[in-house]
């Protein structure tokens, strides 16, 4: 498959069969995420590839709790229809066959060294170069999301269940200073997945010579 094949071809999956996804797939799908450009090339990143069943389902859990507390149940513009479908659109990686968990490792950036004098912390030189690490993540999420396709699977890219950031970070084993950042699902479509209409080239490509 081409590179364009798959761009093109690329859409959010969520609902797949039962099927595993073989641990070589996985493997294969973090490789090729390993491959992103990074910040000052720290690859500072690390996959958690989850596949048990019943760790998915605490994770979920975890997600559809939190949300029941975040939600406000007396406000009227906010039916159980939006609510369910909220919780459910962060939630239904539970009954994912795969999810990989895209955790971010601590880096240090050269200008950080040349810059010190200057009284900046890492975090205040980090928000003024408009987050280089957060790029550097969606750089290698991306690449699963692509790769995805090209094995004939369906992906899915997920900030939603971060609101329970917290909690699945202790449930997965994630210790400080690495942060959980995002969980993409991967596995194999249950309908085929149909990209949607994307806005065309004129209305997002301007050129200035």
């Amino acid at each position: 498959m081409e590179l364009k094949e798959a761009i093109y071809n690329r859409s959010s999956v969520r609902n797949f069969t039962k099927e595993k996804v073989s641990e070589e797939n996985l493997r294969e799908l973090v490789r090729r995420a390993g491959a992103a450009p990074s910040i000052n090339n720290s690859e500072p990143w690390k996959f958690i590839a989850i596949t048990n069943e019943d760790l998915l389902k605490e994770l979920g859990d975890v997600v559809r709790i939190k949300y029941k507390n975040l939600i406000p149940e007396n406000d009227e513009r906010i039916t159980d229809t939006i609510r369910n479908q909220v919780t459910k659109f962060a939630s239904f990686f539970s009954d994912a066959p795969a999810v990989i968990a895209v955790v971010a490792k601590p880096y240090s950036a050269i200008i950080d060294e040349i810059l010190v004098s200057t009284g900046l912390t890492h975090d205040e030189m980090n928000k003024l170069r408009n987050y280089p690490d957060i790029q550097t993540y969606g750089a290698a999420i991306q690449n699963i999301l692509l790769s995805a396709v090209e094995l004939g699977l369906g992906a899915c890219w997920l900030t939603g269940p971060m609101v329970a950031k917290n909690e699945l970070e202790e449930i997965l084993g994630i210790e400080s200073p690495h942060k959980l950042i995002a969980f993409v699902v991967v596995g194999m479509p249950l309908h085929e997945a149909k990209p949607r209409a994307k806005q065309s080239l004129d209305e997002i490509f301007e050129l200035r010579d």
